[in-house]
């Protein structure tokens, strides 16, 4: 019980002593009122058996003894009156059942009609024998007390018995009307006896402050810890300034003697500081102040907030904290000073801004002036060798003064063996000067500039060399002159901790600046030098990188290749990623379109193959984690015909190109979309668009129009409205393109290509239809005879006639009408072909004793270039025959 009051004190909070007494006084009150009403209960009980007993026990024997029930038991002819006496008896008497039944147990009468005639349940034996049966038993309605008594006849035969039963919680409900008053009564008594231990306990917390047994015997063993073992000091005054309390610390802090309690604050001797303190009793936390030879740390607090009761101080010697503190200080300053300039330099990857940055942070917080000197290689993207320890070109000068005679930043200098800066880049040491005006050999490289430089106050420098991955870069220089005191040796981990961190960040410009040149090398080389020359339009094209620090160079690209039959391909495209992977991804796939323009595909047959060697290239990679894939990739391929003017294009997943009409009115051209290259299997759609001599075809990649502020289509349409007004060039408007990029370097690569649209007239274009007939042959020859003959090539007319004659001797002999031909008069002479079959004819060499084979042989060695292209009515053989050039 004991372990039970002290867990539920706990669990409750009740630790003080006045708490604990209140709570044992309820428990024992609260026992001694359920103990006096579980006996009346028991007692209650107790007697409702009894009275159940004694009502069932008069209930049965006035049955049996009425001279009614004993004549009908004894005639033996018990009935309906016999039942309805019974239920009559039962109801007044307030039982819950009579039963009359024969000797052998047989029902006659029953609450239940339905069971008169069945055996009783019970023990009947003893009143078989003129005795009396009375038990309790357990029924549906609860615990019951039923009776039988023997019903005699003449000469004290047993005729019959008679039960009667009733429940014990109808007698109890009787002895349950007096139990509200007794519970009135209990209440009433709890309450009296809880109040009273209230009273009591509240006293008793009054008198304890609430402390209980423990915190009390604590509270005298804190006293004594508080006087004689913490090692700082506490005084305790009272509102008349007289001091109550100073324990050991306090005495040996404050220099006081004993037995000074009681006396006044004013009496004891004290510092005017602490004794003016001591008595304002204002409110103050680690305010130092000075007794002695000692720094005191003083708080003081009032001791009972809520009314006047004096104050309490705590004393801490601080002497030798203070001291230490002042290191701290130090030192933190020269980690945030490094933090600093972890967050300040290499905020670019440019090699010179990221010198600049260094000279200008140490300028701020470490030096007066501060030189850094890099070697030539680095920044060309190199690494540094033995031989750049005689030139360093001063990149950064940081603090100068007109007045100083410093190096100017960019100028190359050779130092000197002797010279710090010389060594620091050779060893890879430091070196501290912390008097120059000694003049122990630093002046070596320039006497003159060294004399000049002390006269103007420079007194001290520290050189650290820049090193980054075992690699020394070039070295720093910083020097003092407006601070007085000079570098010293433990300025030297600071300065080449923050040369550290910043050769880091001049390393990494110094690779990104390698790859970039890399990749801008590998771009250019792969992008075309040259347009081939072609009279199918007037080109011009931008072509700007990405800018380094945003990304790098990345993959777009763009080409123009001259088709037979004086058409010409224009393409862009767009390799996503940046850097050498992309530009030599960019190579790859401008290659592969140069190759597949050869097969003089259509264009969206061409990216269809496009987008099957972009598939195979990113499964070659798959196995190769660096190496990023180029689903994604864009491609727009145009082909235009300047005989008939009809531009054929497909797109997978470029942008749409702009059309600019004579007129100046610019559209999109309706290009159906594709999608990009690498996803496989989807097909592609070309369009066909008219257009009229002297209108533009605007090319580009999305690096000219994206913008992280803007809508793209919106960008688009800026384009548009640029490139639209009329009678402009190309050229010009390439640059009104241009201009309409957002301020500031390019994040992604911009490629743009603009095609001013030409017409060959007919006077350089003849076509007529040849019929299938053998004998057509001589006059296909003349007639391009007469043709010739007009253009002033009668050189070339031998050339032509053989051609001709074999390519349309074939059409009639092996393909199917209708057979054209067509003479292109263009910076070569173009001879065209056409039948309506798609067998494309083989060159091969005829063995001596063949007659035919030899035809195509023939054009093949006399024609400059030939070959075959696929329309949808057939095919078109065609050769082209280089012309002199005119003198």
């Amino acid at each position: 019980m004991h372990q039970l009051l002290r867990r539920l004190w706990s669990r409750h909070g009740i630790r003080s002593v006045a708490g604990q007494m209140f709570g044992l006084q309820v428990v024992v009150v609260l026992v001694i009122v359920a103990a006096a009403v579980v006996a009346l209960l028991l007692e209650s009980r107790s007697d409702a058996e009894h009275e159940a007993q004694k009502r069932s026990l008069a209930v049965a024997a006035s049955v049996a003894s009425d001279p009614s029930v004993r004549r009908a038991l004894t005639d033996g002819r018990p009935g309906a009156a016999l039942q309805q006496q019974a239920e009559e008896t039962r109801k007044l008497s307030g039982v819950d059942f009579v039963v009359v039944m024969s000797p052998t147990g047989i029902r006659y009468t029953h609450p239940d009609p339905a069971r008169i005639g069945q055996h009783f349940i019970g023990s009947i034996a003893p009143a078989l024998h003129g005795g009396i049966v009375t038990e309790t038993t357990a029924g549906t309605l609860g615990p019951s007390v039923r009776t039988v008594v023997p019903v005699t006849g003449t000469g004290g035969k047993v005729v019959g018995l008679v039960s009667a039963g009733i429940t014990v919680h109808q007698v109890t409900l009787a002895a349950g009307r007096e139990m509200p008053l007794v519970l009135t009564a209990a209440g009433l008594v709890l309450t009296a006896a809880t109040g009273g231990s209230a009273l009591i306990g509240r006293r008793l917390s009054h008198q304890t402050h609430g402390l209980g047994p423990v915190q009390m015997t604590r509270m005298y063993e804190h006293h004594d810890a508080v006087l004689h073992a913490v090692r700082e000091g506490v005084l305790i005054v009272d509102p008349q300034g007289r001091l109550l309390l100073a324990n050991d610390e306090a005495r040996r802090l404050l220099g006081l003697g004993a037995d000074l309690d009681g006396r006044s604050v004013t009496d004891l001797g004290l510092d005017p500081g602490a004794e003016q303190l001591l008595l304002s009793g204002r409110v103050t936390t680690d305010e130092v102040i000075e007794v002695g030879d000692r720094l005191l740390a003083v708080s003081q607090r009032p001791a009972a907030p809520a009314e006047p009761g004096g104050w309490v101080a705590t004393l801490r010697d601080t002497t030798e904290l203070s001291a230490l503190m002042g290191r701290v200080e130090l030192v933190q300053g020269r980690l945030r000073l490094l933090y600093d300039a972890g967050i300040r330099i290499g905020t670019t990857l440019d090699v010179h801004r990221t010198a600049e940055e260094l000279a200008e942070f140490a300028v701020s917080g470490f030096a007066d002036h501060v030189t850094v000197d890099l070697a030539d290689a680095v920044l060309r993207g190199e690494e540094p060798t033995a031989l750049d320890a005689v030139e360093l070109r001063r990149v950064a000068l940081g603090g100068a003064r007109p007045d100083i005679p410093f190096y100017p930043a960019g100028e190359l200098i050779r130092f000197g063996p002797a010279t710090p800066q010389a060594s620091c880049f050779g060893s890879g040491r430091m070196a501290l000067e912390a008097d120059l005006a000694a003049f122990s050999g630093w002046q070596g490289q320039d006497p003159d500039r060294a004399r000049r430089l002390v006269a103007r106050g420079v007194h001290s420098m520290v050189t650290a060399p820049l090193r980054a991955r075992g690699v020394i870069l070039g070295v720093v220089t910083f020097w003092r002159s407006k601070e007085p005191a000079p570098f010293t040796h433990e300025d030297l981990s600071l300065a080449e901790e923050l040369v550290a961190r910043a050769a880091v960040s001049i390393d990494n410009a110094r690779r990104f600046a390698r790859e970039h040149t890399m990749a801008v090398t590998l771009q250019r080389s792969l992008l075309p030098h040259a347009l081939p020359e072609q009279n199918a339009v007037d080109v011009a094209h931008r072509y700007v990188p990405a800018e380094a620090g945003l990304g790098g160079v990345g993959g777009d690209w763009f080409d123009v290749i001259p088709l037979p039959g004086a058409r010409v391909a224009i393409v862009v495209g767009d390799v996503v990623g940046h850097g050498l992977h992309a530009a030599a991804t960019m190579g790859q796939l401008r290659t592969a379109v140069q190759n597949l323009s050869t097969l003089d595909l259509p264009p969206d047959e061409l990216l269809w193959h496009l987008d099957e060697l972009v598939t195979r290239i990113d499964q070659d990679r798959e196995g190769d984690g660096g190496t990023p894939t180029l689903t994604g990739a864009t491609c727009l391929y145009a082909i235009y015909d300047p005989v008939s003017g009809r531009c054929t294009m497909a797109r997978a997943g470029h942008l749409e190109p702009v059309l600019v009409h004579p007129d100046g009115r610019a559209r999109l051209s309706g290009a159906v979309a594709g999608p990009p290259l690498g996803l496989g299997g989807l097909p592609y759609e070309k369009t066909e668009v008219l257009l009229p001599e002297g209108s533009s075809i605007v090319l580009y990649t999305d690096g000219l129009v994206e913008d992280r502020r803007h809508d793209i289509d919106e960008r688009i349409e800026r384009l548009r409205r640029a490139v639209e007004p009329a009678g402009r060039t190309p050229d010009q408007m390439c640059r009104a393109a241009m201009d309409t990029m957002p301020p500031g370097p390019p994040r992604d690569d911009v490629a743009l290509v603009v095609a001013r649209t030409r017409l060959l007239d007919a006077e350089h274009t003849v076509c007529w239809e040849v019929p299938s007939d053998p004998s057509a042959v001589a006059g296909v020859r003349a007639a391009a005879t007469g043709i010739l003959r007009d253009w002033g090539l009668e050189e070339e007319a031998f050339t032509l006639e053989l051609t001709l004659s074999e390519l349309v001797t074939n059409a009639i002999r092996y393909a199917t009408g209708p057979i054209g031909v067509r003479l292109i008069h263009d910076r070569s002479l173009i001879c065209e072909v056409s039948d309506g079959s798609s067998v494309s004819p083989h060159l091969r060499r005829a063995t001596t004793t063949e007659e035919g084979g030899r035809g195509l042989f023939l054009v093949a060695q006399f024609a400059d270039r030939w070959g075959t292209r696929y329309t949808s009515e057939g095919k078109v053989i065609w050769t082209e025959h280089r012309l002199a050039a005119p003198s």
